[in-house]
């Protein structure tokens, strides 16, 4: 009757918990004094009640298995065991959580849930102090201390400290994928990995940060993130002591640094590498698998990482900030490489020339340039590239795409950073200052040849005439002009030819009359950025350019190098026909026409020709006078 009333009359003197038989307070009471009456005949172990010893001899000794399942006749020890096992048939779930109505099969299963609300944990490590939820918990933790494996493979004799991960190391090799996904069909050899899955499907981010809020899909995700927080490291490589926020980035480290051991292996292309991450990431190469798709754009991605880049393009989250200069970027190797513009830090050697690099990219790009590689092939007209980017530049040519556009004039560019050059015509900004003169340039690779006017250093020369020059377009101008003869850029216009694209950039303004680049005092316009800097000097009286001889000064280049040869005799200019030499080309010129007879100048009034533009202005005086 007590089933139906519920009653327990019989009460413990020491819990005070209560039961329904005084047979069950006897066995009970066992639990305070230790008492274990019941001694197994074969191994001599001690137990509370009888039952528990009957459980151990079917268990352990008679392997005897009494209790059979109608459904699937699989045997039990216990018909307890067998009611447990019935359920997974039956699905029924008798035990309800009082708090969030979960279901579960078996009462411990409930006590164990009960413990995710109250955060109760009673089992205490004795070594670390730990807590843990579970008794089973527990005995995994001490086998952390004890270093106790003893579940092993009997494949290939690997051992694990729990069932289970053996259980998921033998589908290893049986390939047994029992959890199928019922939205994709999906197979997983892990339960675990299933409800991982899953999330992919469902947006489930359970796992939130307690500090900045974001939320995780996974529990480890979480405990990683927490470390940006706390910059935590606890896993430190036992050879160079550095130290590491996931135990992930230890093995690769000691893989790739220590043992250059590469154990997984490409079944398609035989390419080996340190991890089975690095190897699965690899395989989508070969498979051009992407399961990771945008869910704002439909994009789709070979990894979770990208894809989470990716996002950051809609979201703008720039969750990674300098310590220096508080500039915000949105991956954390872009913001690794930023901080080395402030440390100077270049760990990257070349080990041919021992130039150092900031990044290992740059590294492998100027490797390149000692192995001649060109790995990179134009599909249209087959020429090759050193880097992915020069030939998605290239196959701009191609195509006329220009994807970048000026937000102040709507100017287009091919590439990024022309765009971002081009801004500076807008800005005035020039970021780059030299440290002799403290002149300014918009370009660092204008810096770079600006500061060899005060170096002297030619490093590129011909290997015609070996002839020096200080850039590496000179020396290209400098073989198409004088050797090869080579005029590769036509004008669409009037057919003309040049030997770069600059030059027939220029030449296409003489078409199109744009002057791009206007003077700031006077507002006059010019077709190209060095005829301004020429103009400017006309406002600021600056002659950078001095003779060494007599210390005259002058405001261009070319006026210096035509004064020098009032020093030096120098005649560089010589007649085809009569072999008389010049100091100037103008001087040769009107010296032709004494052989061509050529009078190109004509008088307006009376139609005289003259071979000579001077000739004609003394001509003109006879009608003014």
């Amino acid at each position: 009757m007590r089933t139906h009333t519920k009653e327990k009359p019989f009460q413990c003197t020491v819990c005070t918990k209560r039961f329904s038989t005084s047979g069950e307070l006897t066995v009970h009471m066992r639990s305070h004094k230790k008492e274990k009456p019941f001694q197994c005949t074969v191994c001599t172990k001690m137990f509370s009640n009888s039952t528990n010893l009957t459980v151990h001899m079917r268990r352990t000794h008679t392997k005897e298995k009494p209790f059979q399942c109608t459904v699937c006749t699989k045997r039990f020890s216990t018909n307890g065991e067998l009611t447990l096992h019935m359920r997974t048939h039956t699905k029924e779930k008798p035990f309800q959580c009082t708090v969030c109505t979960k279901r579960f099969s078996t009462n411990g299963e409930l006590t164990v849930h009960m413990r995710t609300h109250t955060k109760e944990k009673p089992f205490p490590c004795t070594v670390c102090t730990k807590m843990f939820s579970t008794s089973y918990k527990l005995t995994v933790h001490m086998r952390t201390h004890t270093k106790e494996k003893p579940f092993q493979c009997t494949v290939c004799t690997k051992r694990f400290s729990t069932s289970g991960d053996l259980t998921r190391h033998m589908r290893t090799h049986t390939k047994d994928k029992p959890f199928q996904c019922t939205v994709c069909t999906k197979r997983f050899s892990d339960s675990g990995n299933l409800s991982v899955h899953m999330r992919t499907h469902t947006k489930e981010k359970p796992f939130q940060c307690s500090v900045c809020t974001k939320r995780f899909s996974l529990s480890g995700n979480l405990s990683i993130h927490m470390r940006t927080h706390t910059k935590e490291k606890p896993f430190q490589c036992t050879v160079c002591s550095k130290r590491f926020s996931t135990s992930s980035d230890l093995t690769r480290h000691n893989m790739r640094t220590h043992t250059k051991e590469k154990p997984f292996q490409c079944t398609v292309c035989t390419k080996r590498f340190s991890t089975s991450g690095e190897l699965t990431l690899h395989i989508r190469t070969h498979t051009k698998e992407k399961p990771f798709q945008c869910t704002v754009c439909t994009k789709m991605f070979s990894t979770s990482y990208k894809l989470t880049v990716h996002m950051r393009t809609h979201t703008k989250e720039k969750p990674f900030q300098c310590t220096v200069c508080t500039k915000r970027f949105s991956i954390s190797g872009d913001l690794t490489v930023h901080m080395r513009t402030h440390t100077k830090e270049k760990p990257f050697p070349c080990t041919v020339c021992t130039k150092m690099f900031s990044t290992s990219y740059k590294l492998t790009v100027h490797m390149r340039t000692h192995t001649k590689e060109k790995p990179f092939q134009c599909t249209v007209c087959t020429k090759r590239f050193s880097t992915s980017g020069d030939l998605t530049q290239h196959m701009r040519t191609h195509t006329k795409e220009k994807p970048f556009q000026c937000t102040v004039c709507t100017k287009r560019f091919s590439d990024s950073g022309n765009l971002s050059v081009h801004m500076r015509t807008h800005t005035k900004e020039k970021p780059f200052q030299c440290s002799v003169c403290t002149k300014r340039f918009s370009l660092s690779g204008n810096l770079s040849i600006h500061m060899r006017t005060h170096t002297k250093e030619k490093p590129f020369q011909c290997t015609v005439c070996s002839k020096r020059f200080s850039t590496s377009s000179d020396l290209t101008r400098h073989n198409m002009r004088t050797h090869t003869k080579e005029k590769p850029f036509q004008c669409t216009l009037c057919t003309k030819r040049f030997s770069t694209s600059g030059e027939l950039t220029l030449h296409i303004r003489t078409h199109t009359k744009e002057t791009p680049f206007q003077c700031t005092v006077c507002t006059k316009m010019f077709s190209t950025s060095y005829k301004l800097t020429v103009h400017m000097r006309t406002h600021t009286k600056e002659k950078p350019f001095q003779c060494t001889v007599c210390t005259k000064r002058f405001s261009i280049s070319g006026n210096l190098s035509v004064h020098m040869r009032t020093h030096t005799k120098e005649k560089p200019f010589q007649c085809t026909v009569c072999t008389k030499r010049f100091s100037f080309s103008g001087n040769l010129t009107s010296h032709m026409r004494t052989h061509t007879k050529e009078k190109p100048f004509q008088c307006t009034v009376c139609a005289k020709m003259f071979s000579q533009s001077t000739s004609l202005t003394q001509h003109m005086h006879t009608h003014t006078v």
